[in-house]
């Protein structure tokens, strides 16, 4: 495929990572994402499978190469494997991951992997249950942990953990992580808290920093080595530990953003496309396709919001807007 015919924004960034939300619905309650009390959005502004589907299929014509499910818990998605099923057999989609918080893992593993579902990220902040429902504000260490055996029985042997660093929350829990991850042979990720929480708590002074994290890992645990990244457009840095036996990548949107290599688009469950996160603008995808539009018009919204996309999302400059809706409306 020609350079023209993919998703290329003004600054050169060719997309190929679609970030796809299935489902607005939570069973925990992170304080870094969601609200204590919340009202979800109706099923049916929802996209079904089959819409889901279209956009994907349309999008991988453009050079959509890999999609990640996500939420809200997108395991609370009734029967997630069969929209696996139909991701997968998408011409040109070379990997379909999910991210979720594995409270519901251990039930569904098997289906996923049998639908060919490739990769998991698991979201764990702490191995203490105290720490982890001062958070979460639920109860789940035991139900994540178990949900992690189950996914490893059944086959899943890329699978990255993902912590949120909060100062004053987490410093506790960078160790023990870090250990077990090592231990269990499992991808370890540090994720700077963004502002993105639905009750607009966040300070900057708040963010625990990725090089705060590696020098307290480098201090207690062993030295980590630098590693060529093997997708260039990943948001995560990531080191090998001294000894070989393992990795652990930091997410720093905060302190060292990583917009210039950015190669993703977002479609939310209730199907608004978005060219960021941080995005304060959304594309209507729902509206074309029950209105029965032609995928002509899909493609025309596909390549109006990359080009609309910005340089950078801007949180460390004066004039940043934080989006009006969370992290659990648009999909992390």
């Amino acid at each position: 495929m020609s350079r023209s015919g993919l998703l290329v924004d003004g600054f050169g960034r060719i997309h190929t990572d679609l970030r796809i939300s299935v489902t607005d619905r939570c069973n925990l309650r992170c304080t870094y994402c969601m609200p204590l009390e919340v009202t979800f959005k109706p099923r049916e502004e929802l996209l079904t499978y089959e819409e889901i589907t279209r956009v994907a299929r349309v999008a991988a014509g453009l050079g959509i190469r890999t999609i990640r499910l996500t939420g809200g818990e997108p395991l609370l998605r009734r029967d997630l494997a069969q929209l696996v099923r139909q991701l997968v057999a998408v011409p040109g989609i070379t990997e379909v991951a999910l991210t979720t918080n594995g409270l519901l893992l251990a039930d569904q593993a098997a289906s996923l992997r049998q639908a060919g579902l490739t990769r998991l990220n698991v979201s764990l902040d702490s191995l203490r249950e105290d720490v982890f429902e001062r958070i979460a504000r639920r109860s789940g260490v035991d139900r994540v942990l178990a949900g992690l055996a189950v996914a490893r029985r059944e086959g899943f042997d890329d699978i990255r953990i993902n912590a949120v660093s909060i100062k004053g929350l987490t410093e506790g829990e960078i160790v023990p992580l870090a250990r077990f991850c090592r231990a269990e042979g499992f991808h370890l990720r540090f994720i700077e808290f963004m502002p993105l929480d639905a009750e607009h708590a966040w300070e900057k002074s708040q963010v625990l920093s990725g090089a705060d994290v590696r020098a307290l890992l480098e201090a207690q645990v062993g030295p980590l080595v630098a590693v060529t990244a093997a997708d260039a457009g990943q948001p995560a840095v990531d080191y090998r530990w001294g000894d070989g036996t393992g990795r652990v990548g930091f997410i720093d949107p905060v302190s060292h953003p990583f917009c210039d290599r950015c190669d993703r688009l977002r479609l939310t469950a209730d199907g608004q496309l978005r060219n960021c996160l941080f995005s304060t603008v959304e594309w209507d995808v729902r509206h074309v396709l029950r209105i029965a539009g032609d995928d002509a018009e899909i493609v025309s919204l596909l390549r109006e919001c990359v080009a609309a996309k910005r340089a950078a999302h801007g949180i460390d400059t004066p004039t940043f807007e934080r989006p009006a809706r969370a992290m659990y409306q648009i999909g992390g």
